[in-house]
């Protein structure tokens, strides 16, 4: 969700802890010069960042993760001063962060080694064949409010380790913590190439001019805006865009593990997660069981936020408007005949938006139609695994799912037909958390991948190819116009021998 841009005459942004309303402290607002200046330095230091290799990037990184560590509580309050998350969803982040350091820092070495691939025909075994990957000198990140660190371990921590330097552009909502964490890389005495623009959509436009590679996670609506300026300077970019992630429990799933999933995978961080659950598809026979135990299980869920200890489970919404979109998702699907089980309106604290379980549920309501990011679980009656299916994929999202069944190989073959990126069978959200595997979106849900093991670094890279004589040079090659003609024939009839099959090899097949 986009904040109101600034007037003319505001140079920084206030931010404010959606939770209470206090001030959690400012930030400058970047102007095009101002981010265009950051950009120029980033390329002075980049070579030398590159040049020093994983292994020289890895001690960096490693200081910089000890640094994260130690420094966990400071960062854990500064997220959630800005966000208004529970302690509990906080901390998480920047351990996430050390673990991510952890994996990239660690394999970058064996994910950039040369590649030398082998000859397609033994024309080319004279050859020697080499892929060499070099990073993008300067990555821009244009990241969102809804986990302020976490985010940066699925895309800051690889492209520093490929070797980019990045421009790093927080939201507007939630900058206080990115701020820390490049204090933190600065503190620590490692090279100046990761740079931060704080401001809202015109310092976003300014990384894009000034970048060789974009990454943004946000909206599908400004990620369609992110494509065009990509497209528009030929540059490369990467998007992870809305999602409406179904749930499908089967009659044969552990109810009880269904519930207690689908709860943590919906309410995770006041469901502002962008792998929630936010539709859940329920066969006939365990419907009513099911819908019983899920809401007993979210109506026990507390919410709040602590000073500290791990009181509370989830906190508040992260922006008013954030909070207005779910109470209408609630009141329109309530107008259209749906039943609040447990929670329904906001609280009156802050943007706290209670815990929420919503029953007899049709397709076309908003709440299902719509992305709703916030703590809301609508539940729908299906009468198959087919029905399901078939509900699961009738979405313009397709980022992730999960399928609850007492069967794994049941579970696999449906996951195979859901038209996501991603499915836990008997879980949620666990994806994200291998970078492994990779992480994307279909249809409207994104274009291209998060992870992937090497690929999720092979994507801040260019790749170039070389080739070089194995065997002693001569003045000339077969197919070079000085070479005698009679060479260029045979090359020829060799490159057809070995392109072919049969007797079409020697030219002597059926003839048209």
């Amino acid at each position: 969700m986009t904040a109101v841009e600034p007037k003319s005459d505001e140079a920084t942004i206030t931010v404010h802890n959606p939770a209470d309303g206090r001030v959690a402290g400012t930030v400058p607002i970047d102007g095009p010069d101002t981010v265009a200046a950051k950009a120029r330095e980033l390329r002075l230091f980049q070579p030398e960042w590159e040049a020093i290799g994983p292994r020289g990037r890895k001690v960096w990184m490693r200081k910089w993760q000890d640094w994260i560590l130690d420094n966990s509580d400071h960062l854990t309050g500064v997220l959630m001063s800005e966000s208004g998350k529970s302690r509990t969803d906080a901390s998480l982040e920047p351990v996430t962060m050390a673990d991510a350091i952890n994996y990239w820092a660690g394999n970058a070495e064996e994910f950039l080694a040369d590649r030398h691939p082998k000859a397609h025909t033994p024309l080319f075994r004279v050859k020697k064949l080499i892929t060499v990957l070099r990073p993008y000198p300067v990555v821009g990140m244009i990241e969102p409010w809804n986990f302020p660190i976490a985010m940066l371990a699925l895309d800051l921590v690889p492209a520093l380790a490929a070797g980019a330097a990045v421009l790093l552009k927080p939201s507007e909502v939630t900058p206080l913590s990115a701020v820390e964490l490049v204090r933190g890389w600065n503190e620590i005495g490692a090279p100046p190439i990761l740079k931060l623009a704080t401001g809202y959509g015109d310092t976003g436009a300014a990384v894009i001019a000034n970048a060789d590679y974009v990454h943004f996670t946000g909206s599908t609506a400004t990620g369609r805006k992110v494509a065009v300026a990509c497209a528009e300077r030929l540059i490369p970019f990467s998007l992870e865009l809305g999602g409406k992630d179904p749930a499908i429990v089967l009659a044969d799933a552990d109810i009880d593990r269904a519930a207690n999933g689908i709860a943590w995978g919906g309410m995770f961080n006041s469901g502002q997660v962008c792998i929630s659950v936010e539709r859940v598809f329920v066969e006939a026979p365990v419907y009513d069981e099911f819908v019983a135990k899920l809401t007993d299980k979210v109506r026990s869920v507390q919410q709040g936020q602590e000073q500290s200890g791990y009181k509370y489970d989830t906190g508040a919404m992260a922006t008013p408007a954030q909070r207005d979109i779910v109470e209408r998702h609630v009141k329109e699907a309530v107008a259209a005949g749906a039943k609040v089980l447990t929670g329904g309106k906001p609280t009156g604290v802050g943007t706290f938006f209670e815990p929420t379980v919503l029953a007899d549920v049709e397709p076309s309501m908003s709440c299902i139609a719509e992305e709703t990011f916030g703590p809301t679980l609508p539940v729908i009656k299906v009468a198959d695994e087919e029905e399901a299916i078939r509900l699961a994929n009738d979405s313009q999202y397709g980022l992730s799912a999960s399928v609850w069944t007492g069967d794994t190989e049941r579970g696999e073959r449906v996951a195979r037909r859901l038209e996501v990126g991603a499915v836990n069978i008997n879980d949620a959200l666990a994806n994200v958390f291998c970078p492994g595997l990779p992480m994307g979106g279909w249809k409207e849900s994104g274009i291209g991948y998060r992870g992937g093991g090497a690929a999720g670094l092979i994507k801040f890279c260019r790749q170039q190819a070389i080739t070089a004589p194995k065997l002693p040079t001569q003045k000339s090659e077969m197919l070079w116009y000085s070479s005698p003609k009679m060479q260029s024939r045979f090359a020829l009839a060799a490159m057809r021998a070995f392109a072919g099959h049969g007797l079409r090899r020697f030219g002597l097949g059926k003839k048209g």
